[in-house]
């Protein structure tokens, strides 16, 4: 039986995809790692805690002793690792822990892999770490690393890290860089389903700056097809680039969401601009869709139908996350096993 190790497998991105793999290949083991930080929540693979194929490990990437028990008692074929510290106002508020995360973790996950003969290395990064762009171009996988926040810059190590264990030891390991995701089970810190989540409870929807920045945006689904075609078929030492052709400011963002949910735009409150706030980032995707054979299969206008009705659905999710109430998930369904 093949097994996946999912590292920060309980957050948005990375509970989509281990629910999209199970689903995908009945056949696979699939064991999901997560420190439970504020971002990891459970709740998210309820529906799927009882399959025979799942197993929740609770730890942290950057316990060297911890990560060796895993790999050591566990016959893992590939690694796709999600696990990392990824909101960029909490890396400016204190940086010390996203690198702590995101590159010692990373590097602690290398070495076991590599100790163990793991198979396929896929290390899920991010568009951030080129920076930002002007007006007009796209981010290709040639494109240099130049990051503006401490996320980003955290990112970067650890993608420059993945890529020197390629080229030094012939580690088959592989880059994804995404551009930003959206739809079910987003963290409501983030844009759209702040603006959701506030916009239905009628609070004021904080835009930051002029709200002109610009975004592509690629629904997770379309994401996580992208990511397994990579595990599967993406070639040891490359960079793939993963998006949406889907440019959009965040105001327009903010007010389609608005009409969408018949609120009035009066709830736009503009706040002081974050400090090295791209101004934008839109990603080339043409490798992965020639070499791969991937396509998007969402334009931004059936995504985000999909991620408001979605979160009109399912209020008691995110709800919880707001109070905090969705910490106590692990307490009650794991720690008294």
């Amino acid at each position: 039986m093949t097994t996946i190790l999912i590292t920060g497998g309980a957050g948005f991105i990375g509970s989509n995809f281990v629910r999209y793999m199970l689903a995908l290949y009945p056949a696979y083991k699939i064991l999901n790692l997560d420190k439970l930080t504020y971002a990891g929540n459970l709740e998210s693979l309820a529906d799927i805690d009882s399959n025979p194929n799942y197993s929740f490990l609770k730890g942290d990437i950057a316990d060297r002793t911890f990560i060796e028990s895993v790999f050591a008692s566990n016959a893992i074929d590939s690694v796709v690792n999600f696990a990392a510290e990824s909101h960029v106002d909490r890396s400016i508020l204190g940086a010390r822990v996203f690198v702590e995360t995101n590159v010692l973790g990373t590097q602690t996950l290398l070495d076991a892999a590599k100790a163990t003969g793991v198979e396929k290395f896929v290390q899920v990064s991010t568009d951030e770490v080129y920076g930002s762009l002007g007006a007009t171009g796209y981010f290709t996988e040639a494109t240099p690393l130049a990051p503006n926040s401490p996320y980003s810059a955290s990112k970067a190590g650890a993608d420059l890290l993945v890529r020197s264990y390629f080229e030094t030891f012939g580690f088959p390991a592989v880059i994804t860089r995404c551009s930003n995701n959206y739809g079910p089970y987003h963290f409501p810190e983030k844009l759209i389903p702040l603006m959701i989540a506030n916009a239905l409870e009628d609070k004021p929807l904080p835009v930051y700056g002029d709200g002109l920045n610009v975004r592509d945006w690629l629904y997770v689904e379309d994401h996580c097809r992208a990511i397994d075609k990579v595990l599967h078929h993406g070639k040891a030492g490359e960079v793939y680039n993963i998006g949406g052709r889907n440019e959009q400011k965040n105001i327009d963002i903010v007010r389609l969401i608005l009409r969408e949910l018949g609120k009035p735009e009066s709830l736009i409150t503009f706040v002081k601009d974050r400090p090295g706030h791209d101004r934008r980032y839109a990603i080339d995707a043409s490798k992965i869709q020639h070499d791969l054979n991937w396509q998007p299969t969402e334009t931004f206008e059936t995504g985000i139908a999909k991620t408001i009705a979605w979160y009109v659905n399912n209020r008691p999710w995110w709800q919880r996350i707001r109070s905090g109430d969705y910490q106590k998930y692990y307490e009650l369904q794991y720690e008294k096993r």
